[in-house]
């Protein structure tokens, strides 16, 4: 791990138990492999973006990291220590330096606290001997940050729009002054405009506080827009990873190809013309994923060798690693 490396996760792999739809109590399990193998460095400062389609791993590999569900196997390295080995005790210690900020704003946030009592819940966890004058001075400075006027501190979830509860999502995770925000689709549920508002506050926190960021989201217009790096995620496996701007400007995974030329361009021309890739079938199961390379069975440069042997996920050129035997 390098000096100015914050999080490292290697190898980390995550599977469920899943019982067959209609079976009988003493039915043997089905394991679902919902991570396999992710391996990454994350740099202090640095976002990196998480990017797939719905069911490709990328919140559970989230919620894996910090211990909100179990892993199988690997190493969670954070700051020198590793999360997966720690008791109760020590990793909450650890977790007022980690928060998350989740995909449905309202849905995240306790309809019966108002937001007040929302903001300074994780205060009050973390720091039991904070006074009530200094939370609520906390509490006021956070949200005028997020752009929350103070005076709706009395106010309950319900009243304020998806963007605003977003905000007060953003604002209970910062009042801890963490050192990394995981961001679970944070934008999917609000319209274009307000997602905008939203990204930028994010950068502009992470500029102002030094935050690292996991950002994850389907949409890579979004992506390109606010991550360091980009790591594409299929049937929770890893297929390529690269800087923002080489994954753009040469993807060299056909998945990800397919994935950039879904991104609309803003140009009307330019997009009449543009070639679309498409990709065809549905999502396989992860209880029963394909052979060999996971993607083949919806790959149009897909080989023999391809269903025989699972791709090396390897270096392409300097840091732009990429998971496929074709890869140009």
């Amino acid at each position: 791990m390098n000096n100015d490396t914050i999080l490292q996760v290697d190898n980390l792999k995550v599977t469920f138990d899943i019982s067959p739809e209609g079976a009988m109590p003493w039915t043997k399990s089905q394991s679902l492999l919902a991570v396999d193998g992710v391996s990454f460095e994350l740099k202090a400062g640095e976002t990196l973006g998480i990017v797939g389609e719905s069911g490709c791993g990328k919140s559970t590999l989230a919620r894996a990291i910090i211990r909100m569900v179990p892993a199988k196997d690997g190493k969670v390295v954070w700051l020198g220590s590793d999360l997966l080995t720690l008791d109760k005790k020590t990793m909450r210690g650890h977790r007022k330096e980690i928060q998350m900020i989740f995909q449905d704003p309202l849905a995240s946030l306790n309809p019966r606290m108002n937001v007040g009592e929302i903001i300074a819940e994780p205060l009050k966890t973390h720091y039991p001997k904070t006074s009530k004058s200094e939370i609520k001075t906390k509490v006021k400075g956070v949200m005028e940050r997020v752009g929350l006027l103070p005076n709706l501190v009395n106010r309950y979830p319900h009243e304020f729009s998806g963007g605003q509860c977003q905000r007060i999502g953003i604002a209970r995770a910062l009042i801890l002054k963490p050192k990394l925000i995981i961001c679970d689709e944070p934008v999917s549920a609000l319209d274009v405009s307000i997602q905008a508002q939203v990204v930028n506050l994010l950068m502009e926190l992470q500029e102002e506080m030094g935050l690292s960021i996991i950002f994850i989201a389907h949409d890579l217009s979004i992506v390109k827009h606010i991550s360091t790096r980009i790591l594409v995620l299929y049937l929770g496996n890893m297929m390529e990873m690269a800087n923002s701007a080489d994954i753009y400007a040469n993807p060299r995974h056909p998945y990800t190809q397919a994935l950039i030329s879904a991104v609309p361009i803003p140009d009307p021309i330019i997009e009449k013309n543009k070639e679309l890739i498409l990709i065809e079938g549905d999502l396989p199961s992860p209880i029963n994923p394909p052979s060999g390379c996971v993607f083949r069975t919806r790959c149009r440069m897909a080989q023999d060798i391809c269903s025989n042997e699972k791709p090396e996920f390897k270096n392409a050129t300097n840091d732009h690693k990429v998971a496929c035997h074709f890869s140009s």
